[in-house]
């Protein structure tokens, strides 16, 4: 009688498995995304990071699609660091990496190094993905600093100074 229930209920949870595997996704996805607030909060503290060491620069966020949320540029940055921290954001959130990391790998793997091609693509260190948990909601870009690896810790300052935030 037992082994009768035990077939029984096992039956039950191998048809219900089918049912589920059957269930197609939802055509609506809910995805967590970066408040204005919390971008421009991520920029002016981008800014000031690299301030305090005296580097005048330019952080640009993006949302995770890679659209422009917030900008800082301070008072003696050049034009250029305006579109040079554009670019690496949108890098970084399109990639889901961090632009450093990026440049690194394309240099060191020859296959990666077609992705200075990308139209948009900027691997420079400068770049760094905003994430809630694990995922990607966002990402800073910083430009203007005396190399890309300054420019990629001022935008990780920014991200440690506003972690409580990103649950």
């Amino acid at each position: 009688m037992r082994s009768n229930l035990r077939l029984g209920a096992l039956a039950i949870l191998l048809a219900a498995s089918a049912v589920q595997a059957q269930t197609p996704a939802p055509a609506v996805r809910t995805e967590k995304n970066i408040s204005l607030a919390l971008a421009n909060q991520i920029a002016a503290e981008a800014v000031a990071a690299c301030a305090a060491n005296g580097y005048n620069v330019a952080a640009t966020v993006v949302d995770r699609a890679g659209t422009v949320r917030a900008v800082q540029r301070a008072d003696n940055a050049g034009p250029h660091t305006l579109a040079s921290s554009e670019r690496k954001a949108w890098t970084s959130a399109s990639a889901k990496g961090a632009t450093q990391a990026m440049m690194e790998g394309a240099q060191k793997n020859p296959g990666a190094a077609n992705l200075v091609y990308l139209p948009g693509f900027l691997l420079l260190g400068g770049g760094v993905p905003v994430k809630s948990g694990s995922e990607v909601i966002g990402a800073v870009g910083v430009g203007g600093a005396p190399g890309g690896h300054l420019d990629d810790q001022c935008a990780n300052a920014a991200i440690e100074k506003v972690k409580g935030q990103l649950g």
